[in-house]
């Protein structure tokens, strides 16, 4: 929304002239982001905290008196955002796919203002950032074992749209029970068993395997349909102001520059802001992480889009949408230039986790010597153990699935083992009993590796 300082009376302006006083003009710049959802970091938090946007906002040409007022609004899902952008209180909003993609309906079945779909905030290609989880003590290993049971999630997330996919997909869409629930209340569910699996975005479901109240069953990879976020701004706004919104992307991809830089410090700083804790903020943030942060808009981003609003309108009534008009890449491929990069490669260049992160090291983040990495699983253990029995607490310790290339808490993976004594991680239980399988050999918990490691 934009407030004009203007002259009430003629006299006003006659004197204001006399006294060779300009007007000036104060562009207001509302933006609404969601701090706690990983993904959205580089539009909202980082963004703020850091005074990157002011950075760049123009001060010559038509702003040379311009004052602005930005006002950084933070919520915990995307669809309060979309109304405030309705109500013509925001400018830009940040969030997830299905949001975006309702956004994008929205402002089009209004017939007035539209939305415009500019940049990428974070992504994965395979999905993993929304996962179904229970709470700890639950017999459910897999989606099927929720069949007849109950499912929380926030309706009209990212989550809740891969939810609804896959149950589509499986045939279950019958045979659960879906809940509304945000992700604080979800989260809290979970640790006291009052809800049988909850669904969300990131990074909550490894908050909540963090923290030890659940366990992760399905992981949005398995759907395999990509998860990202995103940012919608204004059409009237972007049209009147296109070099604010150029100011936007470049203070963005500082901020994806920011975490790609120091990734232990983004994850400290970001925990300081938003309270999530470091250590899952870290397993996003870092070189094979579960997030990739990078703005251009791929042509796989848009196919999903294109995919889950067939789904949204089949399942939810969602209006149509033209994706022609929604989609405009020409600020970021302007900003993205001017950063020095090759927009069209960058569209080409997409992280498979699968591939990107075959043979990196296991990690584990000390409490006072930060993070040590590992080319072997025996020195990842044997580490372990040695600081465990120096009287130390690892603060967190990192490995790979050996089927995916996700990276996976190592206290929360499953292991198998093979007859020689080597050891895989797995995300899932049934994963790792094949593997062990195939080999002749068995499944053995974290704890109980570190036992062995310790006694030796």
């Amino acid at each position: 929304m934009r407030v004009r300082i203007l002259s009430a009376t003629s006299l006003a302006a006659g004197l204001a002239l006399f006294s060779g006083t300009a007007w000036s003009e104060t562009i207001t710049i509302g933006i609404g982001h969601q701090s706690t959802v990983t993904n959205t970091v580089p539009g909202g938090i980082i963004m703020e905290k850091l005074g990157l946007l002011e950075e760049y906002l123009p001060h010559d040409g038509k702003y040379a008196d311009a004052d602005y007022d930005i006002i950084y609004r933070d919520y915990t899902s995307g669809p309060p955002i979309t109304n405030q952008m309705i109500a013509g209180k925001l400018q830009f909003g940040v969030m997830g796919d299905y949001p975006l993609i309702v956004n994008g309906a929205t402002f089009q079945a209004n017939g007035g203002d539209e939305s415009l779909l500019i940049e990428i905030t974070g992504y994965n290609l395979k999905g993993t950032g929304n996962g179904v989880v229970v709470p700890v003590a639950s017999d459910a290993y897999s989606l099927e074992d929720l069949k007849g049971k109950s499912i929380s999630a926030p309706f009209g997330s990212a989550a809740w749209g891969m939810l609804l996919s896959v149950l589509d997909r499986e045939g279950m869409s019958d045979e659960v029970k879906l809940v509304n629930q945000s992700p604080p209340v979800g989260v809290n569910n979970i640790a006291v068993g009052r809800i049988d699996a909850h669904a969300d975005f990131t990074p909550w479901s490894e908050v909540m395997e963090f923290r030890g109240t659940g366990r992760k069953v399905y992981d949005g990879s398995e759907a395999d349909i990509p998860t990202f976020h995103g940012t919608v701004v204004l059409k009237s706004f972007a049209e009147e102001y296109p070099e604010i919104v150029d100011a936007y992307i470049k203070a963005t991809l500082a901020a994806q520059d920011w975490i790609e830089e120091d990734p232990m410090n983004a994850a400290i700083k970001v925990s300081e802001w938003t309270g999530i804790e470091k250590e899952v903020l870290y397993l996003y943030f870092s070189e094979g992480g579960i997030s990739t942060f990078e703005a251009s808009l791929k042509p796989e981003w848009i196919e999903s889009l294109k995919s889950s609003h067939a789904l949204l309108m089949r399942e939810r009534d969602v209006p149509p949408l033209d994706f022609g008009k929604w989609v405009d890449d020409s600020y970021v491929r302007a900003a993205m230039a001017e950063h020095g990069d090759d927009y069209d490669a960058m569209v080409a260049s997409v992280v498979d986790t699968a591939t990107a992160n075959e043979g990196r090291p296991a990690e584990i983040w000390h409490p006072r010597d930060g993070i040590s990495r590992y080319d072997s699983m025996d020195q990842f253990f044997q580490s372990l153990a040695a600081i465990r029995d120096s009287g130390f607490a690892p603060l967190a310790s990192y490995v790979y699935d050996a089927k995916t290339g996700l990276k996976l808490f190592g206290k929360s993976a499953f292991y198998a083992e093979s007859p020689e004594g080597a050891y895989a991680a797995f995300l899932k239980k049934s994963d790792a009993e094949a593997a062990a399988g195939a080999e002749g050999g068995k499944v053995v918990a974290y704890a109980d590796i570190l036992d062995g490691y310790a006694s030796q």
